[in-house]
C-alpha cells in the first residue's frame, strides 16, 4: 500500500504546524498507516514543495492508493517559513488525482476553511465534492480504520473521535520517522507536542469564538505517553520541542480539572512532565510552551508559581507564555465568556514577570508573557478599543515585558456562539481595527522591543531563514522566535549569534557576532556599538588585518568585544545541504 501526506499546514488555538513547526497530525496520520500496515510506503510533502513541483507531484499521487490533505488555519496569522494551502489549490489539485481515495483531514475538514481573520469561514461541506472523505472526527482514527477496511470508504465513520490516548501514543511513536522527510529537518525543524485536548473552561462553553471546547470533556495525554513520543522523534533527529498542544499548559494534570472552570495547577506533575521530556531527549536544543490562561495564574498564584518556577527550571530561554486576554473590556469579556476581567490578566502578567524576565544564556528573557487581542466580538464597541490599548500603557508604566502582541480580527467558525453573530461587528468596526493596530505598533511594540532586547544585547543560535534585499532574516527556533534583519547577505540555513543593534515594530536588525572585520559590510561597521565613524573609516582604510592586535591598535573601548579577526570569526561557510526530495 502507498500512501502521501500533503501538509497544507495548520495554525489553531492549541497547535501550529507552519515551518519549522510540523504539527501532529501528519505524524500521527503516518504512524496510524504504518501500525495498521507495517509494510506501507508513506511519503510526506508540503504544500510549498507541491507548488514548486506541482507535476512531479501529482504523478506520484496517481500511483498512490492513498492521499491525505491535512490543513487548517483557525487563528490566521503571517508566516516567514511556508504558506498555508490556498482555497484554490485545496479543490483544484484533488482533481488532478485519479485512482487514489482521497482524504481531507484537519481542522478544515472539522471547522472550515479561513485565511483572514473578519470574515466567516467556508464551511467543511463544500469540500465533500472534492474528496472521498472529508474527516469531521479524529483523521488518524479514520485513516487508521480506513486502511484496516482496504479503503473501502463505506466501511468509515468520518465523524469518529479518539476516546483517549492508547492508540494515539502507539501512532505517535510510530509516524515519528516521518519527520525525515520535513524540509526543515537537520536545520530548525522544531516539534508541536501534545499534552491534552479540550479547554478546562468547557464547563462554562468557553470562549464564544473558540474551538477548543467544543471537544467537550478534557482528556489528558500521560506522561510516559509524552516521553516515549519525544524519545521517538529525538532518535529521527528532532532537537526542538514545543509542548503547545493544549488550551493551558498549567493545567495539565491540574486537581479539578472536568469539575471545575479554573483547575489548580499541580507543580509536582508539571515538573515531572518537564523532567521525563528532558530524559527522553538529552541533547534538546529548544524546549518550549504555549498557551498560559492568565485566569489560571491571577485565581491560584502559589501553585502557579511554583509551576512557572519548575518551567523555567527545565526549559530554554525564549519561552513564551501565550495569554487569551482577547479583550481589556469588562463588558466584552462577559458578552463573550472570555472569564478573565484586566486588573487579574494584568496579575497574571506581573506574576510571569516575576519568575521568568531574567535574561537567558541566548540571550532572551527566561519566560515572557504574550498577548492576544480578538476584534470583532459581541458586546466591542469604541470604547473597547481605547480600554485594549490603555491596558496595555499599564503594562509599559510598570516596567514590564512582554514579548509579543497579536491583534487579530475575530475568524468566525461553525459551531462556536460566535457564528450567529458573524462578522457585522468587525465590519463595523473596521477603521477602529486599523487604528487601534497602527497605535499599538507605535506607542507599544517598539519601546517593548528596546526594554525587552536592549542595543547591545547578543542573541545566539539564529538560523537564517529568507532574505529581503540586501538583508538576510534570521531567527532563533522556538515561541514566537523574535525576526533579525542581519546587515549581511548570508547563506540561507546558516547558523550565527548576532548584535541587536537597532528595533523596529516587530523585529530588530543585527550584525553577526563577533563581526569579521575584513569582510563586514560599511552598513554593519557603523552600526557596532561603540564604534565611531573614525573608526569605521580607519578599518576600512587598513583592512585586512592579520592579527587582533592591528585592530585594537586602532580602535578603543567596548567596540573590540563585537569585533573579529581571522581564526577568531566563526566559520561562515558552514551550510546545512537542503534534503533532497522524497518523493518520484
Amino acid at each position: 500500500m502507498r500512501a502521501l501526506i500533503i501538509d497544507g499546514y495548520t495554525d489553531e488555538p492549541a497547535g501550529l504546524g507552519v515551518p519549522p513547526y510540523i504539527d501532529v497530525y501528519p505524524r500521527y496520520v503516518a504512524g496510524a498507516i504504518w501500525t495498521a500496515d507495517g509494510g506501507a510506503e508513506v511519503r510526506y510533502v508540503t504544500v510549498d514543495y507541491v507548488r514548486r513541483n506541482l507535476d512531479k507531484v501529482m504523478k506520484y499521487a496517481a500511483s498512490c492508493d492513498l492521499v491525505i490533505f491535512l490543513t487548517g488555519v483557525v487563528v490566521p496569522g503571517k508566516y516567514l517559513g511556508g504558506e498555508p494551502i490556498k482555497l484554490e489549490e485545496l479543490t483544484r489539485w484533488p482533481a488532478l488525482i485519479e485512482g487514489a481515495v482521497k482524504v481531507l483531514g484537519g481542522p478544515v475538514a472539522r471547522y472550515g476553511y479561513g485565511v483572514v481573520g473578519g470574515r466567516v469561514a467556508i464551511p467543511p461541506s463544500e469540500f465533500e465534492a472534492y474528496y472521498d472523505v472529508v474527516v469531521r472526527g479524529d483523521v488518524e482514527i479514520v485513516v487508521y480504520n480506513l486502511v484496516r477496511e482496504g479503503l473501502r470508504v463505506e466501511a468509515v465513520n468520518p465523524y469518529e473521535l479518539r476516546e483517549g490516548y492508547e492508540l494515539v501514543d502507539e501512532f505517535a511513536r510510530r509516524g515519528a520517522r516521518i519527520v525525515e522527510q520535513h524540509p526543515n529537518h537537520g536545520w530548525n525543524l522544531i516539534a508541536e507536542i501534545e499534552t491534552y485536548r479540550g479547554c478546562p473552561r468547557w464547563l462554562v462553553g468557553g470562549c464564544s469564538f473558540c474551538i477548543a471546547p467544543r471537544y467537550r470533556r478534557v482528556v489528558v495525554r500521560s506522561v510516559e505517553g509524552i516521553a516515549r513520543e519525544v524519545e521517538a522523534l529525538y532518535s529521527h533527529g528532532v532537537k526542538c520541542f514545543r509542548l503547545g498542544r493544549q488550551a493551558d499548559f498549567l493545567a495539565y494534570m491540574a486537581k479539578g480539572v472536568n469539575e471545575v472552570e479554573f483547575p489548580k495547577p499541580s507543580p509536582e506533575k508539571i515538573e515531572e512532565l518537564l523532567r521525563s521530556v528532558r530524559l527522553a531527549a538529552p541533547g534538546l536544543e529548544v524546549l518550549h510552551i504555549d498557551n498560559v490562561n492568565p485566569g489560571t495564574v491571577a485565581y491560584h498564584e502559589e501553585e502557579a508559581r511554583r509551576a512557572l518556577k519548575a518551567l523555567v527550571k527545565y526549559h530554554t530561554p525564549g519561552d513564551v507564555a501565550a495569554m487569551g486576554i482577547e479583550s481589556a473590556d469588562p463588558r466584552v469579556v462577559k458578552e463573550n465568556n472570555l472569564g478573565v476581567m484586566p486588573e487579574d490578566s494584568l496579575e497574571a502578567i506581573r506574576i510571569v514577570n516575576e519568575v521568568g524576565a531574567r535574561r537567558g544564556w541566548n540571550g532572551m528573557p527566561e519566560l515572557l508573557p504574550g498577548i492576544n487581542f480578538v476584534l470583532g466580538l459581541k458586546g466591542e464597541t469604541r470604547e473597547t478599543y481605547r480600554l485594549n490599548l490603555e491596558f496595555l500603557r499599564r503594562v509599559l508604566r510598570e516596567g514590564l515585558l512582554v514579548r509579543r502582541v497579536n491583534i487579530r480580527q475575530v475568524l468566525v467558525l461553525p459551531h462556536t456562539p460566535m457564528w450567529h453573530v458573524g462578522d457585522r461587528v468587525i465590519t463595523r468596526h473596521k477603521r477602529y481595527f486599523a487604528a487601534f493596530k497602527k497605535r499599538v505598533r507605535e506607542e507599544f511594540d517598539k519601546p517593548m522591543l528596546r526594554r525587552v532586547v536592549p542595543r547591545g544585547t547578543v542573541l545566539k543560535a539564529l538560523y537564517v531563514e529568507a532574505h529581503e534585499g540586501k538583508y538576510s532574516l534570521a531567527r532563533q527556533v522556538g515561541s514566537y522566535p523574535l525576526l533579525v534583519y542581519v546587515t549581511e547577505r548570508l547563506k540561507l540555513r546558516e547558523k550565527l549569534d548576532v548584535v541587536v543593534v537597532e528595533h523596529g515594530y516587530r523585529s530588530v536588525k543585527g550584525i553577526p557576532y563577533p563581526l569579521n572585520v575584513n569582510t563586514a559590510s560599511i552598513e554593519s561597521l557603523s552600526y557596532v556599538p561603540g564604534l565611531s565613524r573614525r573608526d569605521v573609516t580607519a578599518i576600512l582604510a587598513r583592512r585586512p588585518f592579520k592579527r587582533p592586535e592591528e585592530l585594537a591598535a586602532i580602535v578603543e573601548g567596548d567596540a573590540l568585544k563585537y569585533l573579529c579577526v581571522g581564526p577568531q570569526c566563526p566559520d561562515s561557510k558552514r551550510q546545512v545541504t537542503p534534503k533532497p526530495s522524497r518523493v518520484g
